[in-house]
């Protein structure tokens, strides 16, 4: 129990989860300011500005968290040094939408886990409200989606109508290339991570048009090449069993190559973007019975992993990867006092 008026350390899981909050709501911040001053739809308009106010508002929470506890603040990313308001715009608002309700989808998942991960009150009911904040987020981007005819849904299924028991191992392998029918979790996965990496390929091609390093652009040129084969073997899948996908982004991307945001801010939304496809294909295969699902998801995690690991050459080349908090090297402590 924690003894009254005094406040417990915090655990490892507390301070991962504020550190790394603290770098993507600075990042937010850049990204959002800058799609505000684009935002020409006034329906559109007041979801980002709520978008924004919580990321702001997030940053003051963290940074108090951490001063209290004499820890310094990590240095993220600001509007000075990492986005030009000037800029011509980059993206549609419809995409700036879409991109807001796949954030806050993320953001329920980031912050459930941060619930689980918190023992101390304050950092409990902090995550907590910021679960209660991303559910609002979400609901009024979904509506405002729905509204627009905007949001894709995923494909309906016919009713069921008995209970019924699997019969045959058939239904989990492949006898002699013969598949059963997808399963409704399978369909909601290829879809879902079909969408997912539409919007992804989307915001890379803008970030390709604008960034300024070599070793960058062609870092994003090659996330191109592997969100699109992702996107074809979803497609694929889906279209084997007679189901509909969502459209992609392309049209919603200007030709704008001025410079818009930092080299370093645009990989740091690509490291998280990669991070989490590893974490949906995860889920998808523990969700996926059949065999061939799972066994792509597992090649297709392998090679976002590689690509991944390209990506951390690059940051760390030029000193854009901030380190996060670590455990004592107890051994390097004792070869200094010797």
């Amino acid at each position: 129990m924690e003894e009254k008026g005094k406040q417990i350390r915090l655990t490892s899981g507390e301070i991962s989860q504020l550190w790394l909050q603290y770098l993507n709501d600075s990042s937010s911040i850049c990204v959002l300011t800058y799609f505000l001053e684009k935002a020409e739809d006034f329906e559109i308009k007041p979801i980002i500005e709520f978008a924004l106010e919580l990321s702001k508002s997030h940053i003051q929470k963290i940074t108090a968290i951490l001063t209290e506890e004499k820890n310094v603040v990590p240095y993220g990313f600001n509007i000075e040094e990492d986005v030009d308001l000037t800029a011509p715009r980059l993206y549609s608002d419809s995409f700036v939408l879409n991109f807001i309700n796949q954030m806050s989808m993320v953001g329920l998942t980031t912050y459930a886990g941060s619930v689980g991960t918190s023992v101390r009150s304050d950092i409990r009911s902090y995550y907590m409200d910021c679960l209660t904040e991303t559910m609002q987020l979400y609901n009024r981007s979904t509506e405002l989606l729905l509204s627009k005819g905007l949001f894709f849904r995923s494909p309906s299924l016919p009713n069921i109508e008995k209970v019924e028991y699997v019969k045959k191992q058939w239904f989990m392998l492949d006898v002699f290339g013969e598949k059963r029918p997808l399963v409704a979790a399978e369909v909601e996965n290829l879809f879902a991570n079909l969408k997912r990496n539409a919007l992804g390929v989307a915001a890379l091609t803008g970030f390709s048009q604008v960034a300024k390093d070599k070793d960058v652009k062609q870092f994003f040129l090659k996330g191109l090449e592997v969100g699109n084969k992702h996107i074809n073997l979803f497609r694929g899948k889906l279209e084997e069993s007679k189901l509909p996908s969502p459209m992609g982004w392309d049209s919603e991307i200007t030709n704008s190559t001025a410079h818009t945001f930092s080299d370093k801010l645009m990989m740091f939304y690509t490291s998280g973007l990669i991070a989490l496809s590893v974490g949906y294909y995860g889920t998808a295969v523990s969700q996926s019975p059949r065999g061939d699902l799972s066994t792509m998801y597992n090649r297709l995690s392998l090679e976002v992993q590689m690509y991944a690991e390209d990506g951390a050459n690059i940051m760390i080349k030029n000193r854009w990867l901030e380190q996060p908090p670590m455990a004592s090297d107890r051994d390097e402590l004792v070869r200094k006092k010797n």
